[in-house]
């Protein structure tokens, strides 16, 4: 695979990437590494990274994801006993339901948030001479980021919360989707192409407080780290997982208003339950106070830290797998 990757970057470079891969170490370009691989895989590589970091991590953490779900939507017991309410009523595989729109997701959505965060980053550090860039830099860079991504992101968003939550619903409401593509027809049939971006709003703003906790942290994380002596992984690792803290506590209110606005269906008279994100954080206040917004947060953020940590440990990764190879 990573020698036809070489032979893509640079035609030239297959005969030494052959000599190397057959003395058993990584195929390598002598024409690649006296210079800088093509601009145009250099352009890509920050967002294609980002985007494959978010899918490894969905595959890993999908489970606890639609356990997460079904307790926003009020499920009883503890992760452990809604989990196996699952698994008794639909069997193990539904706990993968919706694993395809989960993909489709981090295919959009985090390719786009991590390959602009990366990208703004370092104009942000250009602008400072090379300097790494203060906190309140870091996290405005976090905010856009994730604005974007998740405006990218949004149909896909939609279509997982459906599909995960349709089992909640009584028999005959029950949408039944066949899979991520047959949600899409159906949703711009019966809504038309606005019907994808239903939650849009409490969407990004949770996006941006999610990126901002997360992004931010971890850069600054890291650098305090090395500073204070941690090298290498340790220092990687340490603020993955700060990094998966600060982004489970800043988003989990807007996630909840985000889940409520994508899986609420009209009432007997044909109005919905709330007209706007605002109105849906009003009504939720008023009748169940300010800690229902942290309804299900352990199992938020036992869902959300290690989601943040694959994420940003195969982030991290990638790129210097690459560079063994010389891409």
């Amino acid at each position: 695979l990573y020698l036809r990757l070489a032979r893509a970057c640079n035609p030239q470079c297959s005969q030494p990437a052959r000599q190397t891969l057959s003395r058993g170490q990584p195929p390598t370009c002598s024409t690649m590494s006296d210079g800088k691989p093509p601009a145009a895989w250099l352009a890509v590589k920050p967002y294609l990274n980002g985007g494959l970091s978010g899918m490894a991590a969905t595959c890993i953490i999908q489970p606890i994801d639609m356990v997460k779900v079904r307790i926003q939507l009020g499920a009883k017991g503890s992760p452990l006993a809604v989990a196996s309410q699952i698994v008794k009523s639909d069997g193990v595989g539904a706990l993968y339901k919706g694993l395809s729109a989960g993909l489709l997701r981090q295919a959009t959505y985090t390719t786009a948030r991590l390959g602009l965060f990366n990208n703004i980053s370092v104009a942000l550090k250009d602008m400072n001479g090379g300097a790494n860039i203060p906190l309140w830099q870091k996290a405005l860079a976090g905010l856009g980021a994730g604005g974007l991504g998740a405006l990218v992101g949004t149909p896909a968003d939609l279509t997982l919360i459906r599909m995960q939550a349709d089992n909640t619903l009584p028999v005959e409401q029950r949408r039944n989707y066949k899979g991520v593509g047959d949600a899409f027809v159906r949703i711009v049939k019966e809504d038309g192409v606005s019907g994808l971006f239903r939650g849009a709003t409490p969407t990004i703003v949770r996006a941006m407080a999610l990126n901002m906790g997360m992004l931010a942290s971890n850069d600054q994380a890291k650098e305090m780290l090395i500073e204070a002596g941690v090298k290498g992984q340790s220092a990687t690792l340490g603020g993955a997982f700060i990094a998966g803290f600060f982004a489970s506590a800043c988003s989990l209110p807007f996630d909840y208003v985000k889940t409520q606005m994508q899986k609420m269906k009209p009432g007997p008279d044909g109005k919905m339950p709330y007209a706007s994100a605002l109105d849906c954080a009003a009504a939720t206040l008023k009748n169940h106070g300010p800690l229902q917004f942290y309804s299900g947060f352990p199992t938020y953020i036992v869902r959300i830290a290690p989601h943040v940590v694959f994420t940003l440990m195969f982030a991290d990764a990638l790129p210097k797998l690459q560079k063994s190879y010389g891409l």
